[in-house]
């Protein structure tokens, strides 16, 4: 049994396909094939059901599976750790961001984190919280940049910042006459939302009072996947939605005069660097905690934890 192996086992699991597999690992798909059936011949016992579409690991496969992942990740350690005393920042590092913080976070700090870094490779990919956590626990990912706190006994949190959530209303309904939002008095009537998937949706829903979403005017029912369609709705059909504050920073002046900013306690959200317990590259987690502080609105990098709303 070889680290290689277990690599290309890790591969087929992950992309469930032979060609995929033998694509994303650099080798032809015979000598995949090839040392997967070796591996099963060494071991005993068949890791794969080839005759499902896509490929399944069997029961012993799965076990199997999840001490490889864990075998694989120990050994990277070494390197890790060498680089780690070196003081050397560099590497391939894959990093998972949620859909509602991408766009607006990450082209703050990538063009400098990668100027001052030039042998780290990044990529960069967006993924729901769920699906995140996921591929973290599988180590697709390094790194989740995400809504915390999530209380994952396998994951290490570290908080990053604090952002307020404002509510952008249409000049039609009645909140646009208000200087001042009180979550406690919002409910769902005119509220649209994200659909089903985003942790967005449930802190919406939480600040809003609404267990879950009503039709519009008892017309429409319109749960979008982006910020940019939610507002969009709100300038053409009316109603209200919330907005996280990175979010507004881009906004026109006219699109400005309807945001309004919530009374006190202000709802907010965590946002935080999610690595595996046993991720080793702490020098690589610290500069990016760092650069991404540093292209932050100095206001948001000083606001203290107050009344984050739950996931």
């Amino acid at each position: 049994m070889t680290l290689v192996q277990l690599e290309y086992i890790i591969a087929l699991d992950n992309h469930r396909h032979f060609a995929i597999a033998a694509e994303k690992c650099f080798v032809t798909q015979p000598t995949l094939s090839m040392q997967i059936q070796k591996l099963e011949d060494t071991l005993g016992v068949i890791l794969f059901d080839r005759s499902k579409h896509p490929i399944e690991p069997t029961e012993i496969g799965i076990q199997i599976l999840e001490q490889a992942r864990i075998i694989i990740a120990e050994s990277k350690k070494v390197s890790e750790i060498i680089d780690n005393e070196k003081h050397e920042i560099k590497g391939n590092v894959k990093i998972g961001v949620i859909p509602t913080l991408a766009p607006y976070l990450v082209p703050l700090f990538i063009s400098s984190f990668v100027e001052k870094y030039p042998l780290i490779n990044l990529q960069v990919s967006e993924h729901m919280t769920s699906d995140m956590l996921d591929l973290l626990k599988k180590d697709q990912i390094d790194i989740g940049l995400m809504v915390t706190p999530l209380n994952e006994e396998s994951m290490k949190e570290s908080p990053l910042f604090y952002e307020e959530f404002f509510a952008y209303v249409s000049h039609r309904h009645p909140l646009f006459d208000q200087n001042l939002v009180v979550s406690s008095e919002l409910n769902n009537e005119g509220l649209w939302i994200l659909d089903e998937g985003h942790c967005y949706r449930s802190q919406m829903l939480n600040i809003c009072n609404a267990k879950k979403a009503d039709r519009f005017n008892n017309r429409v029912l319109y749960e979008s996947g982006s910020l940019e369609a939610l507002k969009k709705l709100v300038d053409r059909r009316g109603g209200y939605t919330l907005l996280p504050e990175l979010f507004t920073l881009d906004l026109s002046k006219d699109e400005q005069t309807k945001l309004r900013k919530f009374s006190d306690p202000v709802p907010t959200r965590e946002v935080g660097l999610v690595v595996k317990k046993s991720y080793a590259k702490k020098k690589l987690l610290e500069a990016m905690h760092k650069e991404i502080l540093e292209n932050l609105p100095p206001i948001m990098v000083s606001r203290k934890n107050t009344n984050v709303i739950k996931i």
